[in-house]
């Protein structure tokens, strides 16, 4: 699995190839995440505009649609012009390898809904208490489209785990903070660059991340503590916003050292994960 490819980014037609060719050689077990991204700056570098990024983003994802099920295709669209283009292989699975949008603002949430596509979350720039009305929206959006089943839903949170609770609260935190500080400046930078929307909050939210505290964090944007009590969150999560799955995130501002983080794994799937299978 990955998490994410940028699409607005992306060359829509290698990204097929590109795709596919590792569908066949994991024998279809190819997880493929895609979104836009919160940083105009990036779109900046690569020279274009985070206005267009919506636009764009809709027109790769037909794209890519058409490219593994059709054995030619044509597109005509506002950025993007194909005739009769062939894209070799076709995907390992069918009709193409499964696909999972990250979502952060409300009209992704919506529109991932309405197209019927399993969904990233993250505790990023909001809080956990915080994905319930998205999820919500999501889910009733899911329903009106007539797609069967409630969605698949999948939470990208940073997971500390260590032999006592003292050591899971003390030794993340400076990394931990570190990221926030630093995201916090991210994003209340980016509030002032094209296509940033003023529903975002972004100088509000990225001075709130810059002033939040460890007590804060703990509670509301990761997950630490021991086998037990870590294993325990998960539980929680799990029912209370109807997960599908969990991507960990091992080692949050880059500031934890590789032994802990080693440690931390390890406990996780020695003592964690078998909570969780079935």
């Amino acid at each position: 699995g990955m998490a994410v490819q940028v699409l607005p980014l992306c060359h829509p037609v290698r990204v097929a190839e590109e795709a596919t060719t590792v569908d066949h050689i994991s024998h279809g077990r190819l997880i493929m995440g895609v979104g836009r991204s919160g940083f105009p700056r990036t779109y900046q570098a690569y020279g274009i505009s985070y206005a267009e990024s919506r636009e764009r983003f809709v027109e790769v994802m037909e794209i890519l649609r058409r490219a593994w099920t059709q054995d030619r295709f044509s597109f005509e669209g506002k950025f993007y012009h194909f005739d009769n283009v062939c894209v070799t292989p076709k995907p390992f699975q069918a009709p193409y390898p499964e696909l999972r949008v990250a979502a952060n603002s409300t009209d992704t949430f919506e529109s991932a809904g309405t197209q019927g596509i399993p969904i990233f979350v993250a505790t990023r720039l909001g809080n956990l208490n915080e994905l319930v009305p998205n999820l919500r929206l999501y889910r009733e959006n899911w329903a009106k489209a007539g797609h069967p089943g409630n969605g698949k839903v999948f939470l990208r949170v940073p997971v500390y785990v260590a032999a006592t609770e003292a050591q899971a609260l003390s030794e993340p935190e400076e990394s931990v903070m570190y990221f926030y500080r630093y995201l916090g400046a991210r994003i209340e930078e980016s509030a002032t660059l094209e296509g940033a929307r003023a529903v975002e909050n972004r100088a509000e939210r990225g001075q709130r991340l810059q002033q939040i505290t460890w007590d804060e964090v703990v509670r509301s944007k990761v997950i630490v503590g021991t086998p037990a009590m870590v294993a325990d969150r998960l539980s929680q999560l799990q029912q209370e916003l109807g997960l599908s799955g969990i991507r960990a995130e091992r080692k949050c501002g880059m500031r934890i050292s590789p032994q802990r983080v080693m440690n931390s794994l390890q406990m996780m799937c020695e003592n964690v994960i078998p909570h969780f299978r079935h």
